[in-house]
């Protein structure tokens, strides 16, 4: 939850006056708390896993999601997962596969979160972490990392897209997933820089969620 400060827009902040809002604190993360093994044969299904089993535990049974970055493929995978539970979605600034730059998330992740994982759990190598990242960013890497484009083309889910363009948040992934998807809407862009911006988007993520809201 750490984090929350350094993405562009805090959603607890912006939302909890409407909504019931939920964060989960990822298994392994270097500012957080919640640890676990590193399933390495399924390491995209492992946190899908642990946000279902949040919302089972809390008792949600439907529920809307909103996640930068890394969010973006643990977000299109629950869609897969759990269609009939998530409601609507907002991927900000989604991370996304590169065909230019093939090895930019795996290199990211090795250098950063892996690094730092080891030298605080030394029951997790570095061989192990490789063996995870490799798996997530480089075997059968392409377009959202968890789900086809056919899926996507399918995906009954409305989606609000929030694209940017730096090396981890690829812009081309974000916007076929925003053209592919026949209930995709997408923000304006650039819409985080400059800051001023940032209101607006804010502005029209809350519209998005106020729209497809289940009913009470």
């Amino acid at each position: 939850m750490s984090r929350l400060i350094t993405s562009p827009f805090n959603p607890i902040a912006e939302f909890s006056d409407e909504y019931r809002c939920i964060y989960a604190d990822l298994r392994n993360a270097n500012d957080g708390e919640s640890s676990g093994p590193l399933e390495i044969d399924r390491p995209w299904d492992s946190y899908a896993d642990d946000h279902l089993g949040l919302m089972d535990f809390l008792g949600v049974d439907k529920f809307m999601v909103l996640g930068f970055c890394i969010a973006g493929p643990f977000i299109w995978n629950l869609l897969e997962r759990a269609p009939d539970r998530v409601v609507a979605a907002v991927p900000a600034q989604p991370v996304g596969f590169d065909p230019d730059m093939p090895d930019v998330m795996y290199d990211l992740s090795l250098r950063g979160w892996a690094q730092t994982l080891v030298e605080r759990r030394p029951e997790i190598t570095m061989e192990m972490a490789d063996q995870f990242l490799t798996k997530m960013f480089r075997t059968d890497a392409d377009f959202v990392f968890t789900v086809t484009r056919d899926f996507v083309r399918t995906c009954q889910t409305p989606v609000l897209i929030l694209p940017d363009d730096s090396a981890a948040h690829f812009y081309g992934a974000a916007m076929e997933a925003a053209m592919l998807a026949p209930k995709a809407e997408l923000s304006m862009f650039p819409w985080k820089v400059p800051t001023e911006l940032i209101p607006l988007a804010v502005r029209q993520v809350r519209s998005f969620l106020r729209a497809h809201r289940p009913a009470a």
